[in-house]
């Protein structure tokens, strides 16, 4: 009998393409609820209890209702919201950080990293267990998204639908920074889950494409070479998992890195460069790949038993 996987909140973005990678797969039968009943607590209750592996692409209050309906010990709960990225009893899906493959096989509850997360902890984690960067380091980083990640509104925004104003095409040709105040929602992960004392100053950044994901980290007076023998023994060939390690994918860009390069894509790529003391981190993905719908499929394949890339672009 093939497992049964049910998608609550299959309409919004991360839902969408979620159901785009499972529609080819023959080993699962998806569970997608008709929608006059996609908000009807009786049938999503039905729904979560009756399938082996439920993804939650809810906001973050809805997905803590949905967590509470569940009432079958064997269903695995994999949420995509922020909502327990944090929480106890939570295994953290991201398999590539070392030991936490095992975990999510037997975890019934899975909180799936953030985007801007994702790139971050993928490059600073490795660090910090090896004791290249110290726990208290006070580390900076940005992040370039393509606008997809703020969901429909901003994808309006963007491609002139009906949200989008008169008069604001300008503001739309450039990159555009936010979360000034320090506050998103992704810095709790990040610094929790690299085992940092404090959080990192970040700032991520909107640009104008549709995907694509590119996220840089500072270092002062790390040791270049250290750096890429830690990411070779994470990252290299035969560890498994959707992230590799890079030497230098600059020098077929022309000495550029794209933010879109990895669009489409559910893999992640990480890099290192610099001198004189200096060191720029790099890691490359899809916002809604990696980020978010691929990483959730790849939790999920974990935990049926399957290969983790299995349905998706890598």
């Amino acid at each position: 009998m093939r497992p049964r996987v049910f998608i609550d909140g299959s309409a919004g973005t991360t839902g969408l393409r979620i159901r785009e990678r499972l529609a080819s797969r023959d080993d699962i039968e998806v569970v997608v609820l008709p929608e006059e009943l996609r908000k009807d607590v009786s049938a999503r209750r039905d729904a979560l209890n009756g399938c082996d592996v439920s993804v939650l692409c809810l906001p973050d209050a809805a997905a803590v209702e949905a967590v509470a309906l569940v009432e079958n010990p064997s269903a695995v709960v994999i949420d995509t919201s922020t909502a327990h990225r944090t929480a106890e009893g939570w295994e953290y899906g991201f398999p590539e950080l070392s030991g936490r493959r095992g975990r999510i096989a037997s975890a019934k509850r899975i909180a799936n990293p953030g985007c801007h997360a994702s790139g971050f902890i993928a490059l600073v984690e490795p660090l910090v267990r090896a004791g290249i960067v110290g726990r208290d380091a006070s580390l900076s980083a940005f992040s370039l998204t393509g606008y997809s990640g703020g969901g429909k509104k901003m994808i309006a925004e963007y491609e002139g639908g009906a949200d989008r104003g008169e008069g604001v095409s300008a503001l739309f040709l450039g990159g555009r920074q936010y979360a000034l105040g320090q506050a998103h929602k992704h810095l709790p992960e990040m610094a929790k889950i690299c085992g940092l004392e404090n959080p990192p100053c970040f700032s991520p950044v909107v640009v104008p494409h549709f995907s694509g994901m590119e996220v840089t980290v500072f270092l002062h007076g790390a040791d270049l070479d250290a750096v890429k023998a830690c990411y070779r023994e994470c990252y290299g060939s035969g560890n498994g998992g959707l992230v590799r390690f890079e030497e230098d994918p600059s020098s077929a860009e022309g000495g550029f890195l794209s933010s879109a390069a990895l669009s489409g894509r559910d893999d992640m790529t990480v890099s290192a460069y610099g001198g004189s003391g200096r060191t720029v981190l790099v890691s490359r993905f899809d916002n809604l790949g990696k980020g978010a719908s691929g990483a959730a499929i790849q939790n999920m394949n974990i935990v049926l038993g399957c290969p983790e890339g299995l349905g998706l672009s890598v």
